[in-house]
């Protein structure tokens, strides 16, 4: 797999770009690369925030890469899990800021997925009132999704991503090595997110996936085809973010699936589904209602129906799952505008919306046949 290299650049400039890479064996590469954008040169010191498995399988790698390079490193460990993205973890990160003195000029890197470069980044985004941070993003969920865009942010017990802010990286530095050591339940959950670009915004990536056979583990696919989903995937969402950095329109079309979604986490305590898992079962209700609505053809949901469950993801809410504990859950959100439940609905393959014209009742007529 050769090397790409996708900019994020955002017209208005008061925000800078910046760029994803995507190569094999690249993390020996992050010290230097970090020399190369003048990262952290003034203070010398570098904040590695992981988990514990990651950190089992590349934290050397990574500190050597970074030690190499001249900087001085310290490491914070974290409880790997949705549940744990707290004040409390966050608050972790505050103190190894300060008991290993960081300064303006020092830089965060994010080595894990999606839960750490949220809370990573929205240390960065507030230490100090923000440093730099860096998102090495180690499954495949972060290299598509979560490490682009610069959403930052912690769960609150009523709800999640409350706390946040919009604190864009210096570097997204992709490995897709890593993805090797990814448990398959992680990599199948990734691929909603990689379905939600082709539903969404690109015909052509959901052509891809679906001459596929299988998309529920690594290895039936060829590199090429993986390299595809990474590169399509990324410079989606920068093309997105790029357009509309804070979600003030054409970004919020990237929370399909997620209302929903979101609110299945919450109601399940975030340990009965992952969050890949039920952002491909918003996604399927997601699609219901706009069947139901009117809004695509019969046809375009069961082409994404069978996208789904080639992933092997689930497409049906257990029966124990109240549906009304789920329409009160989706009424918390934060993407909730004038009262009213912001969706997501899709026109047709690579073609969505964004609306608050779809009736609660509707959702829970829908919620209650799956």
């Amino acid at each position: 797999m050769t090397t790409t290299t996708i900019t994020v650049d955002f017209p208005a400039k008061q925000t800078k770009g910046y760029e994803i890479a995507i190569a094999p064996h690249s993390l020996e590469g992050l010290g230097e690369k970090l020399i190369t954008l003048g990262l952290g040169q003034k203070s010398n010191r570098v904040l590695v925030v992981s988990n514990p498995i990651i950190f089992k399988h590349y934290g050397d790698r990574t500190v050597n890469s970074l030690k190499s390079a001249g900087f001085e490193v310290a490491s914070l460990i974290l409880p790997a899990g949705e549940r744990f993205k707290t004040a409390a973890s966050l608050q972790k990160i505050y103190d190894a800021a300060l008991l290993n003195r960081l300064e303006r000029s020092s830089v965060i890197v994010a080595l894990g997925g999606g839960v750490i470069g949220d809370m990573a980044g929205y240390a960065a985004a507030t230490w100090l009132r923000g440093l730099d941070f860096v998102q090495v993003p180690t499954t495949l969920l972060a290299m598509v999704d979560s490490a682009i865009g610069g959403k930052t942010g912690i769960n609150h017990p009523q709800g999640k991503n409350l706390i946040g802010a919009f604190h864009q990286p210096r570097l997204v530095w992709t490995d897709p090595e890593v993805l090797k050591t990814l448990p398959v339940r992680e990599f199948r959950a990734a691929m909603a997110e990689v379905i939600k670009y082709g539903v969404i915004w690109d015909q052509e990536l959901f052509e891809q996936l679906s001459a596929c056979d299988r998309l529920d583990q690594m290895r039936y696919l060829k590199s090429e085809t993986l390299n595809l989903i990474l590169s399509h995937c990324a410079r989606a969402k920068a093309e997105i973010v790029s357009k509309d950095e804070k979600e003030g329109n054409l970004r919020a079309i990237l929370n399909y699936g997620h209302t929903v979604g979101h609110a299945i986490e919450m109601v399940t305590n975030y340990r009965l589904f992952n969050h890949g898992e039920a952002v491909g079962l918003g996604m399927v209700i997601a699609g219901a209602i706009a069947v139901e609505l009117g809004f695509w053809q019969i046809s375009d949901q069961n082409a994404q129906l069978q996208l789904i469950n080639k992933a092997k993801l689930p497409i049906n809410l257990p029966k124990d799952i109240d549906p009304n504990q789920i329409i009160t859950a989706m009424s918390q959100d934060k993407k909730v505008e004038s009262g009213k439940v912001i969706f997501v609905m899709p026109k047709a393959i690579g073609k969505s919306i964004v609306t608050d014209q779809v009736d609660l009742g509707t959702v829970l007529k829908v919620l209650k046949k799956l």
